[in-house]
């Protein structure tokens, strides 16, 4: 039996699952959380045990080499051969990719030249794909676009109001991302409602180090918060979202570190959202120690994170003249029960009605209560299994 491994590189984090396949039976599974930054956590799990450990992991070439050597030295493979396929999520497709497709060294190129639409991501991506290609030459290498589920938006809702020529010259257009988990999700929660997912209205919003928040309609994504690059949306864990542009020529005159359109780029997307605001961490466990202690900065991050939050949903109830079903998933959606309290109770007006002590419940959970006219899931994210399908599908 054939051996698949999917691998969701984000920005500061690398998710991966070892599938039995085509069974879709899941060996084993791990994270690389805070990578980049001091003590990071590294779990295993396998045979109903869980290894964490906590070490530094600089970039994600460097978590590679150490999840192939533990899949080695936990005797989770006898040898790295039987791995015949291996999945990459990769953020930005641009209007290049549309669907999945396998890695040859122009489609690897491409990746790297998308950079310019996912910064934080499609480099770690790219590198993470040659890491496991040259230690696992053999295997089937497959991409999977972020954004190929937002290919289904209206031109009104992907075109800026910029002249004409910057779209039909220069593609610019918004793009999203996390597309593979919106998709999950809103399939689960329809699932839930009891209903085909043709009729179904759902906001899916994937709250992790990085965030985007969906419009999905019919089982289609209809308009998504992250534009031409990630960086758009909502407030993250180091981005900024979105904000007026003429900030941008403002900070060059005024501020001198920032000499060039790059550098304010730079600082946005590295330097700004949570650990900007916070002045600590771009991790929300941080930031919820710190506002516990009564932190003012801290307090003050997660304020604006709920806020940035709420109104994305606001503009989502309206876009799909109402909701269904609102879903939480991701890293901090699926976990920080503070956070989703802190936005739902902001929208109670719109028949959002928090049940408090389901809140506090992990996995999948309806939180509402069962009156509440729109339904709020926290369902955890798949994205590595829809990649294993993929990948499966890719095969030769």
């Amino acid at each position: 039996m054939s051996k698949t491994l999917s691998v969701n590189a984000g920005s500061s984090s690398l998710k991966w699952q070892l599938y039995e396949m085509p069974e879709e039976k899941v060996i084993a599974k791990g994270m690389f959380e805070r990578i980049g930054l001091k003590d990071s956590i590294v779990t295993v799990k396998f045979n109903g045990e869980k290894e964490e450990k906590i070490y530094d992991v600089h970039n994600h070439v460097e978590a590679v080499e150490h999840l192939l050597a533990d899949f080695k030295r936990l005797n989770i493979l006898s040898d790295l051969t039987e791995i015949t396929g291996v999945g990459h999520r990769v953020v930005a497709g641009g209007e290049l990719f549309k669907k999945s497709t396998l890695v040859t060294p122009e489609v690897l190129q491409q990746v790297k030249d998308l950079s310019s639409l996912a910064p934080l991501h499609n480099p770690a991506n790219a590198q993470g794909i040659e890491a496991f290609m040259k230690l696992l030459p053999d295997a089937t290498s497959v991409v999977v676009f972020d954004t190929a589920f937002h290919t289904t938006m209206p031109e009104k809702a992907f075109r800026y109001p910029l002249p004409n020529k910057y779209y039909d010259e220069f593609q610019v257009r918004k793009y999203g991302a996390h597309g593979t988990s919106h998709m999950y999700v809103a399939q689960e929660a329809a699932k839930l409602l009891g209903k085909p997912i043709e009729e179904t209205k759902i906001i899916t919003c994937h709250i992790g180090n990085g965030a985007s928040i969906t419009a999905v309609k019919g089982g289609k994504s209809v308009d998504t918060s992250m534009g031409f690059t990630p960086l758009g949306g909502i407030m993250m864990g180091t981005r900024s979202g979105d904000l007026d542009p003429s900030v941008f020529p403002y900070l060059m005159a005024h501020d001198s570190s920032l000499k060039t359109a790059q550098d304010v780029v730079d600082m946005m997307n590295k330097q700004s959202g949570l650990t900007g605001i916070s002045e600590l961490s771009s991790d929300m466990r941080d930031i919820r120690d710190a506002r516990k202690e009564g932190n003012p900065k801290a307090m003050l991050a997660f304020d604006m994170y709920c806020d940035r939050i709420q109104k994305y949903i606001g503009q989502y109830l309206a876009v799909l003249n109402g909701a269904d079903a609102i879903v939480f998933t991701a890293g901090i959606g699926e976990n920080a029960e503070y956070m989703r309290e802190g936005v739902l109770e902001g929208l109670s007006w719109f028949g959002i009605d928090l049940d408090k002590e389901k809140n506090s419940t992990y996995g999948t959970v309806e939180i509402s209560k069962e009156n509440s006219r729109v339904k709020v899931f926290v369902i955890p994210t798949d994205e590595e299994l829809v990649i294993a399908r993929d990948v499966e599908a890719l095969k030769k």
